[in-house]
């Protein structure tokens, strides 16, 4: 008969985090003198958590009674547990000798069972394949793996949340240590590490490396000398930990580029309201396309792909960066903790690498305007980005062809700041998406249309923009994404905020295919 799971499904489902439980993890780190990550700790706590109700468990089934073996004998009124019956008790009420000559001397018992039933069992019967001890269906029961898969991302969340709230243990690069064994860090060590790193010009270093000119007492656990100067470093303000998750390298938060340290110009965005509910799946299906990092999408894809190509957009051309949308952001490294986190860019066609940075608050990546500007590309240029082959390098590489003239849409800037298009022949040498794509003068002349730009409403700005752009065409009408492309050369702004804007605007008329033109 088999038996019941000892832990059932909806027991990790419904786990709340204990302060039973919270001690015992305690109690683990202070014997392990190892920090663990988050997900570590909850392998422990699942196992602690299982032994436990284990324990209870068979505690309970063999409570109030002797367990039944066949070769054991038995009196009336004895209570026994019946394993094999999923530890059902009865109690034996009679007891006659056995009648079956091939089986040699045994007796009978007659057992009321605890659900008022009557059973016959066998005692005294030396051959029995009962007369082993039960074994325990906890290891094949238990599958910690299957748990984690199941329900691990779940616990995570709980458990980081009370961990967060508990004064007596710090996390530092996602792993968890009781603070109360941490060694003394001094600001004279401190100081060591600064000049360690100011000599570095730069480029992050890993802990381990500063231990060998920071002075901490001899004879301390490596592991724990290491994190307990990652929490002195974490907690001074000159330092800052940029590594990938699973690594832990620190730099001087000055010696950081300013389009790291601060958003870029460029990239600022004061937010708008606006009504996402008029969005016609059309819309939202290029919202998705456009991969702006400032689209609150989600991107739902049964598997990471392994290569994402974006159109690129004035303001991250300006400031050398890439948007850090849903789609991209799983090729680029991230971090448990840290808000900044250095790693290799490598162009894809010269191999050249350089040093890239993801700012995750704002979700873009920067370090690319010398790689812009050695492929001469523009907005609407289109940019490749996948994985590298070793860990923490990301490949990006521009499709570029031998320079051509063809007729592009053109930005030219009047000496008053405002914008007017023309289609002009340009030198082109890269692939582009054609409705992005806009040739523009140096960075200088736009600068000036983007001062002269930002004190115009908003609303009036698209309609002056549809104005101008709809000249280029005998339709007289624009596009939405070509709207979008050129809108963000003068104003960084979203693609939702102006695709509402084009829906409720009673002076600006969808004409079908996100083609929009302005009313009579």
């Amino acid at each position: 008969m088999a038996s019941e799971p000892i832990i059932s499904t909806d027991y990790w489902k419904n786990l709340q985090i204990s302060k039973h439980d919270l001690e015992y993890l305690h109690t683990h780190l202070f014997e392990m003198e190892t920090p663990l990550t988050t997900r570590e700790l909850v392998g422990v706590l699942i196992h602690e958590r299982y032994r436990a109700e284990s324990l209870a468990v068979q505690q309970r089934r063999q409570s109030g009674g002797k367990i039944y073996f066949p070769k054991e004998s038995y009196r009336s009124g004895d209570s026994l547990v019946f394993p094999a019956m999923d530890w059902k008790h009865g109690e034996v009420s009679d007891s006659r000798p056995g009648t079956n000559p091939s089986l040699g001397e045994f007796d009978v018992l007659t057992v009321q069972m605890e659900d008022g039933t009557e059973r016959l069992f066998a005692s005294g019967l030396a051959a029995h394949s009962l007369n082993n001890e039960p074994v325990s269906d906890e290891e094949a029961e238990y599958d910690s793996a299957a748990i984690l898969r199941s329900h691990g991302h779940a616990i995570d969340k709980k458990l980081e949340t009370t961990l967060k709230d508990d004064e007596n243990i710090v996390r530092i690069a996602g792993r968890w240590f009781p603070r109360a064994l941490l060694i003394d860090v001094n600001v004279g060590n401190l100081n060591l590490a600064e000049a360690v790193l100011d000599m570095s010009g730069g480029e992050p270093l890993p802990t381990s490396a500063l231990l060998k000119d920071v002075s901490l007492p001899e004879g301390v656990n490596p592991k724990l000398a290491e994190f307990s100067l990652n929490l002195a470093l974490q907690e001074d303000e000159r330092f800052d930990e940029v590594g990938p998750a699973g690594e832990v390298l620190w730099c001087l938060h000055r010696l950081e580029p300013e389009g790291v340290r601060d958003i870029p110009f460029y990239l600022m965005y004061s937010e708008l309201d606006y009504d996402r509910t008029v969005l016609t799946e059309e819309l939202i299906n290029l919202e998705k396309l456009l991969d702006d990092e400032l689209s609150d999408i989600e991107i739902n894809e049964e598997t990471e792909p392994e290569v994402v190509t974006i159109p690129l957009i004035y303001p991250h051309l300006r400031a050398g960066t890439l948007p850090l949308s849903n789609r991209v952001q799983s090729l680029f490294p991230t971090a448990y903790e840290a808000p900044r986190v250095r790693f290799t860019l490598v162009d894809g066609k010269t191999e050249k690498r350089f040093p890239g940075w993801v700012v995750r608050e704002h979700k873009y990546v920067y370090g690319l305007l010398d790689f812009y500007k050695d492929n001469e590309l523009m907005p609407g240029s289109l940019v490749s980005v996948r994985k590298g082959e070793i860990p923490g390098e990301v490949i990006i590489e521009a499709k570029n062809y031998r320079s051509t003239k063809d007729w592009l849409r053109t930005a030219i800037i009047g000496t008053d700041g405002i914008v007017v298009f023309a289609m002009l022949k340009q030198a082109v040498s890269a692939e582009f998406n054609e409705r992005m794509a806009i040739a523009t003068p140096a960075f200088e002349t736009v600068d000036q249309a983007w001062s002269q730009m930002a004190k115009r409403p908003l609303d009036q700005l698209v309609v002056s923009m549809i104005r101008e752009m709809s000249k280029l065409t005998p339709q007289g009408h624009v596009h939405a994404q070509e709207l979008y492309s050129a809108l963000n050369i003068v104003r960084r702004i979203p693609p939702a905020p102006l695709f509402a804007m084009l829906e409720t605007k009673p002076e600006i008329s969808h004409v079908g295919d996100l083609h929009y033109k302005l009313s009579e």
